[in-house]
């Protein structure tokens, strides 16, 4: 690939791996949301998704080819060409499904990540466990409805990777949820998760109050407010309130960052957790 041949190669790869990121987040948050988007946008989404695999493939080739040419070592070459092609919220994005696909075998074997002996491990999927089962119940129907409906064997065998592509998706993220609860620890401190898409550590001397507190708050999965409070919202609701000492700084999904001084989440079993928070105060 020619200098300028590459330069104009990176570029459409980076726009159209750019374009996939608002369509995809939003598919992971309607999911999670227990909100099923039409059959024919599914499908429409995860053609492009397709094609823009194609395409990044195809310039990553390209691009680890020349690298190699370069003399750079094939990690490196590898490396090199992925950061040049791959904006770094798709690769945050991937990273985020190739942990939800993982999830499935901890699922699958009834581990849980992160938890150590003696830490308490506070699930948060009892909200949309249903509604997650739900999806994935109308989805196997589509799918079957779908075998018998269309005519053509070459759309049948497309639409149906793509149907079994989107069930396997919603198990993942469900199976991520399951496996990645909240992890309060001995010392106090405190790991507060949604899945493989959020993840904050919060320190023991960061950790002022914890309470019970149901609240209903308007937002996507991780909404920040002007006044610094943090909403983890999980089916619409969240029942643990988290005062800091100091304010904490997260990362958002897509890798953006903001700045929280209270956090409100959702725990299944909000008394138990508060009461695993407070105990090391209470030694």
């Amino acid at each position: 690939m020619s200098g300028t041949g590459e330069v104009r190669g990176m570029r459409a790869a980076r726009i159209a791996a750019g374009s996939v990121i608002p369509g995809e987040l939003a598919l992971a948050v309607c999911l999670a949301a227990g909100v099923r988007p039409p059959v024919w946008a599914t499908a429409a989404a995860e053609a492009v998704v397709l094609a823009v695999l194609m395409l990044e493939a195809w310039v990553l080739r390209s691009l680890y080819a020349s690298r190699r040419a370069q003399g750079l070592e094939p990690r490196a070459a590898l490396r090199s060409a992925v950061r040049a092609v791959v904006p770094a919220q798709v690769r945050r994005l991937l990273v985020h499904e190739l942990r939800a696909a993982a999830s499935l075998g901890w699922w699958a074997a009834r581990r849980k990540h992160g938890v150590r002996p003696g830490d308490h491990g506070a699930g948060y999927t009892g909200p949309q466990t249903a509604m997650m089962y739900g999806l994935i119940f109308v989805s196997v129907i589509e799918t079957v409805a779908l075998a018998f409906l269309i005519p053509w064997p070459v759309v049948h065998r497309v639409l149906l990777v793509l149907d079994v592509y989107g069930v396997l998706m919603m198990l993942g993220l469900h199976a991520a949820c399951v496996t990645r609860p909240h992890v309060a620890r001995p010392d106090g401190s405190l790991r507060i998760r949604y899945g493989a898409l959020f993840d904050l550590a919060v320190p023991a001397d960061a950790v002022a109050s914890v309470r019970v507190d149901r609240c209903y708050p308007q937002g996507r999965l991780v909404t920040l407010s002007e006044k610094g409070v943090l909403d983890l919202i999980v089916a619409g609701q969240t029942t643990v309130t988290l005062e800091l000492t100091r304010p904490l700084v997260f990362t958002r999904p897509l890798g953006g960052r903001g700045e929280a001084r209270t956090i409100r989440f959702h725990a299944d079993d909000p008394s138990a957790l508060v009461g695993a928070l407070r105990r090391p105060a209470l030694t």
